[in-house]
């Protein structure tokens, strides 16, 4: 058995070290150690520090449950950062400070842990490098107990009414409901801790009527409901489906439907929302952005945006067993490129897709059919999405590509009066950066281009147990991240014919994903890659299972299993600054000079660069029931497939090449079964992860 502590150390060196020029700053002094927002299951850190040039030193972070008195555990292995500079035109400038960031997951909600953080160097630590502290994880926002309850019915509702009972959403959540231009003239009834269980029935407005009869509308002419009750974490405003039938939101083609941006800690529960542009609308940035808002158990249909913030205030959203259901056509087919043109030509589709309602000078298109943008799309820390089944939109959840983050500017020439500033948010931005974000355990189908979008991320997102199926582009975009980590792990990814991985990645780790199309990130820095199952489709977009194209000779990979296209040329590529050079890193007036390096095997690869060393090559056949599919056949490249429906069973079979062939990875692997972890998302013997949302309602 491979000593774990060994396996720990020889991580940490590949991550985190390559020999630079000696100086007289290669000892580390640590500096202040910041706790991000924690969410329900994990907490992150960033410790900066000085020194280090030569980047041998280690960080960790330990935990346990406070007053356990148990033995510490290591959380995820933790990035070192220093200097990486994501620069793109006048959009994004960010450098990396000199510090490092990690995250501990898969912990209980609602609990203290006691955490040990500490650096070592080799070089010397001078200061303290030694910490610990009690961070507590958020609970599941709940309704809250002693709260007032209103009750509200549809309109034409003739039963025994629970009292205090309203007509209508507005009547309730209001002072009172209003038609006319008195629509807006009301203001909220609620308060923190109040309940508000709508019961079974239709819900709908006839925004264009002007009128006084509360039973055609009570919305203003935009037709939306305009929340702006404000609660607290403990104490939310709810509106939830009273248990007694099928709550039905009809938004009636209004293109918002719930506007919270002006609302904190609101939260939905069990709803059916449907025929809107924007079901729930958050955030705008640079104007208003909600807090803590809650949505669970809702089924969204008809929709071209589901939730929806892009505003910097925006934290500590929990979006968690929900359905998404967007409205694009049940086959696979691309925005962008070849061969999309051709394939939709052969089903008679407009193309490229429409991602929302169409134009009115779109409609002399023959049969218009509009489509869905974004299921989830948000900004700022804390947030949690989890458990949600998303299908047919143009992208499934993703961080909003926002520019520069608040208090940092981005180069511009044209203006460097108002962009020479800081290329990093100083500490009074810090609570609007997009940090400890939780994406996990979502069933993912049907994608016009990425499953999910970490794009304009900075630290420690968590990307986790995700299932990734029929997406036409790349399942996992960093496009651009910001510094990182961005951790994926145990993901699955099937069926993606345009690849697997998008850059430009800034500080992104793949740990045991299983990822069954090819692998060629175009740009990235400080990338690594541990304990992944990549294995070929035969993409249309590279021929190479695995080609990396990074800046810095410190991005690594290792411990991973590979199948490659048989008729490829050459199937692996490292293409970098020459191995004598420690990084070469794209900034203004300077671009990177990089050595591009192909290969036709493994082994080739692994002796000329000293990458995948104790990597092996395997095929489809360690899967109990994965069949491989050909992104060549362009007859069938349309083709959904689905985890039940196919029977597709992504379990190792016992004994197989990918089976014990991995590394230790703390908070990753624990837990493993055999001499030593698998290879890929899932380790034999262990439970499927759920995929999706923990609950099926019969009206759903």
């Amino acid at each position: 058995m491979r000593s774990s502590r060994a396996l720990i150390a020889m991580f940490c060196l590949l991550i985190m070290a390559l020999s630079s020029p000696a100086r007289a700053d290669n000892s580390t002094q640590p500096l202040d150690l910041f706790i991000e927002p924690p969410t329900q299951t994990s907490l992150g850190f960033e410790w900066r520090i000085n020194g280090d040039d030569n980047r041998n030193a280690t960080a960790n972070f330990l935990y346990r449950k406070a007053n356990s008195g148990g033995a510490y555990k290591s959380g995820l292995p933790v990035l070192r950062l220093q200097g990486e500079r994501t620069y793109e035109n006048v959009r994004f400038d960010v450098i990396s400070p000199n510090m490092f960031a990690g995250s501990i997951v898969d912990l209980e909600p609602d609990t203290d842990y006691e955490v040990l953080a500490y650096i070592l160097d080799p070089d010397g630590v001078h200061g303290q490098n030694k910490k610990s502290f009690v961070v507590h994880t958020r609970p599941e926002p709940q309704p809250a107990a002693g709260g007032r309850v209103f009750h509200v019915y549809p309109f034409g509702y003739t039963g025994t009414m629970i009292q205090p009972a309203f007509f209508g959403l507005m009547a309730a959540y209001n002072n009172a409901a209003s038609g006319t231009d008195m629509t807006m003239a009301t203001r909220p009834r609620v308060r923190p801790g109040d309940t508000i269980l709508v019961h079974a029935g239709l819900y709908i407005n006839q925004r264009e009527i002007y009128t006084n009869t509360l039973s055609i509308s009570t919305v203003p002419f935009d037709g939306t409901y305009y929340l702006h009750g404000n609660g607290t974490a403990d104490k939310p405003i709810v509106i939830k489906a009273a248990g007694d039938g099928e709550v039905v939101f009809d938004c009636n083609g209004a293109f918002n439907c719930f506007d919270v941006k002006n609302a904190d800690y609101n939260y939905f529960e069990g709803l059916t929302i449907r025929n809107t542009e924007i079901a729930i609308w958050a955030g705008t940035q640079f104007e208003s952005g909600a807090k803590g808002l809650t949505v669970k158990k809702t089924r969204f249909e008809n929709i071209g945006f589901g939730i929806y913030t892009n505003n910097s205030r925006s934290s500590n959203f929990y979006i968690s067993d929900n359905y998404f259901i967007g409205r694009n056509d049940p086959l696979l087919i691309g925005w962008s490129g070849d061969p999309w043109p051709a394939v939709a030509a052969s089903k008679g589709l407009t193309w490229p897709p429409a991602m929302g309602q169409l134009s009115l000078n779109q409609y002399s298109v023959a049969e218009p059919h509009p489509g869905s943008y974004i299921a989830v799309k948000y900004y700022g820390p804390g947030h949690v999405i989890q458990y949600n089944y998303v299908a047919n939109f143009h992208d499934g959840i993703d961080d909003e590509t926002y520019g520069n983050p608040p208090g940092s500017y981005a180069t511009d020439p044209n203006l460097p009066d108002t962009t020479d500033g800081p290329k990093y948010p100083p500490p009074e931005y810090w609570d609007q950066r997009p940090v400890a974000n939780d994406v996990l355990n979502n069933y993912m189908t049907n994608f016009h281009d990425n499953s999910f979008e970490a794009d304009g991320s900075m630290h420690n997102m968590r990307m986790m147990r995700n299932f990734i199926i029929n997406t036409a582009s790349h399942g996992y975009c960093n496009q651009p991240t910001l510094g990182g980590p961005i951790y994926w792990i145990r993901n699955i990814q099937y069926n993606c014919p345009g690849g697997s991985t998008r850059g430009e990645a800034t500080g992104a780790l793949f740990f045991n994903n299983t990822t069954l199309c090819e692998t060629a990130p175009s740009q990235s820095m400080n990338v690594h890659w541990r304990n992944n199952l990549m294995m070929a489709q035969h993409s249309f977009a590279t021929p190479f299972v695995f080609n990396i194209t990074t800046d810095t000779n410190w991005s690594s990979s290792d411990y991973n299993g590979f199948y490659a296209n048989p008729e490829a040329t050459n199937s692996f590529g490292w293409n970098s600054p020459p191995f004598n050079v420690a990084a070469d890193i794209n900034a203004p007036g300077h671009t990177p000079v990089l050595v591009t390096r192909s290969y036709p095997s493994l082994a080739a690869y692994s002796a000329a660069t000293g990458r995948d060393m104790h990597s092996v090559m395997l095929d489809y056949s360690i899967f109990m029931n994965v069949p491989p599919l050909d992104a060549r056949d362009l007859a069938h490249i349309t083709n959904l497939y689905d985890l039940a429906a196919n029977n597709l069973d992504f379990r190792l079979k016992p004994g197989s090449a990918a089976v014990d062939k991995g590394m230790v990875i703390p908070n990753v692997t624990d837990g493993y079964t055999g001499a030593a972890p698998d290879l890929g998302a899932l380790e034999v013997g262990q439970p499927m992860p759920q995929y999706g949302p923990r609950f099926n309602p019969g009206w759903m």
